[in-house]
Formats: structure tokens, C-alpha cells, sequence
């Protein structure tokens, strides 16, 4: 008789992100030297945390520190913001990346990455915007009436693009996803916006990715800054601004950013927030463990 092959388990941590409070922000888990897993095992790894997404950092390629790949329980995703930021401090905090300027190579390109003791900032990738959509189609896909919005809302991102919705803040608390809708609008999800000038009281509603409601969407908030600019809110110039999100779902987050306005046009936003540890241990790797031919050489 042959002894059969042991397991091969790989090291974890899961962290709570944009939050200095435990067992509040975004949770997510961060697996480490997966290097060697194709995208189905990466997946099934996401799927059995089962949190909002599991982040894979991985040998870098040219011009980065390190690489990401960043999974949701159902799909694998170019860019989000709360693994980055947790992500990074993970490394940082393992020694295997230094505090200050880094870079992050995921699907959105080559990403510089600020790290903390406490955190990191993230500086979201180039930015873009849509045309003004149909109000009641945005609103009706979150349960609201098309009366409640107060801005025209349209795509926006750095990275990834959300549906922005502006409305009071009893409407944002009101809103209910209506998950089919939101998955025919196309983009990201939606992101209700209740806006006050310098903070933004947010739920944001991702579309097809197996979670409904995001405790904190560092994509998202930095796609408001771009959303917020195309829209004529913000005037040129730098201006910082805070989200808070996470409070109708008890994990209350906050986001700081800032975004650079020239012209009407957003050109760099950023996104910062804290890290808390929470737990750490290792998983079983699926099996078996090599790369499928399909992955060899696969751009992050």
C-alpha cells in the first residue's frame, strides 16, 4: 500500500478593513503563497471563506512589489479596493514589504499602495465616467422611487465602475436591492449616495458577484470622487472627503479620500483606511496543486 499524499495548507490571516474597531469594517481574508493554484482552485478557496472577497498576494511581475488576485465567492475580480488595502498591510506586517511606497500589479495595472503600521492608502487607476442614466431604472433597481434621486445618476470608477445614486439620507436607508435589476445596468453594482458637501453616507449593492450588500467599497469610494466631479459637484482643484458605510449592515467603515478635479474631470483619487487583525491559521490548499495549463502565464 502507497501512504497517501499529505495536504498542502497554506498560511492565512483574516482582517477587518477601513475600521479601528474590531469586528467592524470589511472583512476579508488574506491567503498567502498561492502562487502555484489555478484560477478554479483560487476560487474554491474564496468560496469556502465566503467573505465579500479573499485576497491571493503573489510573486510580482516587472514594476510592481507584489502582485493581487482578488475573488468574490462566485467570480474573480481586476480590482477592489478593501483587499488592497488589507492585503498590503498583511505583507507589511509579515515583513515581506516595507512601510511607505509600494506597488500593486492587479487587473487594473500597476497601483501604488501607501503602507502603515495602522494601514494604507490606495490610489485607484485611471478614471472614468458614463453618460447620465435613466433615474427611475437606477432607482427601481434599489427599491426607491425615481423622485428620490437628486442627482442624474451615471457610471463612474477607477478600476471598476459602480451606478452612483444620489438621494437624502432616509431614502439611502430606505433602499432595498432588487438583485436582477441591478445585475441589467451592467458595471459593478449600484452605490446610493446620501451627500453633504464632505462626507458621503453610503450602502453599496454589488450586481452578480454573490454578495448583496458591501460593508465598505474602497472601489466605490473612489469612484465617487470621480462620479462627483463629472457631475459638477466638486470644483477643480484637491478636495478630501470621508465615506461611511456599513451602518444599516452593523459593521460601520470609514473611508477617507481625496481626489484631484482638473478641468471637471477627476485624475487621481485615493482611498485610505485601518486594518485590525482578527485571525489567522492555515487551509487546505484544493487539490491538486499545480498551475492548469490555461494559467501559465496569465496577466494579473
Amino acid at each position: 500500500m502507497t501512504s497517501a499524499t499529505p495536504a498542502i495548507t497554506l498560511a492565512y490571516e483574516v482582517v477587518d478593513v477601513f475600521t479601528e474597531t474590531a469586528f467592524a469594517g470589511n472583512p476579508l481574508a488574506v491567503v498567502l503563497d498561492a502562487d502555484a493554484l489555478s484560477t478554479d482552485q483560487l476560487q474554491a478557496v474564496a468560496r469556502e471563506f465566503n467573505l465579500s472577497e479573499t485576497a491571493f498576494p503573489l510573486k510580482p511581475p516587472d514594476g510592481a512589489t507584489y502582485g493581487l488576485r482578488i475573488f468574490t465567492p462566485l467570480t474573480e475580480l481586476p480590482f477592489a479596493g478593501h483587499p488592497s488595502v488589507g492585503a498590503a498591510w498583511v505583507l507589511h506586517q509579515r515583513g515581506r514589504i516595507g512601510a511607505g511606497p509600494n506597488v500593486q500589479a492587479c487587473g487594473a495595472g500597476l497601483l501604488p499602495v501607501e503602507v502603515t503600521s495602522s494601514g494604507a492608502t490606495l490610489t485607484g487607476g485611471a478614471s472614468s465616467f458614463g453618460e447620465v442614466l435613466d433615474a427611475a431604472a437606477v432607482a427601481s433597481s434599489v427599491g426607491l422611487p425615481a423622485e428620490a434621486v437628486l442627482v442624474p445618476p451615471r457610471f463612474a470608477g477607477c478600476g471598476i465602475d459602480f451606478a452612483y445614486l444620489v438621494v437624502d439620507a432616509a431614502a439611502v436607508a430606505a433602499a432595498v436591492p432588487q438583485p436582477a435589476a441591478i445585475l441589467a445596468l451592467g458595471g459593478t453594482g449600484v452605490s446610493v449616495v446620501a451627500w453633504d458637501g464632505s462626507v458621503a453616507r453610503c450602502r453599496v449593492f454589488p450586481g452578480g458577484v454573490g454578495v448583496p450588500e458591501d460593508p465598505a467599497t474602497g472601489s466605490a469610494a473612489l469612484g465617487l470622487g470621480v462620479f462627483l466631479a463629472a457631475s459638477g459637484l466638486l470644483s477643480d482643484g484637491e478636495h478630501d472627503y470621508t465615506v461611511e458605510q456599513g451602518h444599516e449592515m452593523g459593521r460601520p467603515s470609514t473611508l477617507r479620500c481625496t481626489v484631484s478635479v482638473v478641468s471637471g474631470r477627476a485624475f487621481i483619487a485615493t482611498v485610505s483606511g485601518g486594518v485590525i487583525p482578527i485571525a489567522r491559521g492555515e487551509i487546505r490548499a484544493p487539490s491538486p496543486v499545480r498551475p492548469a495549463k490555461s494559467d501559465l502565464g496569465r496577466p494579473l
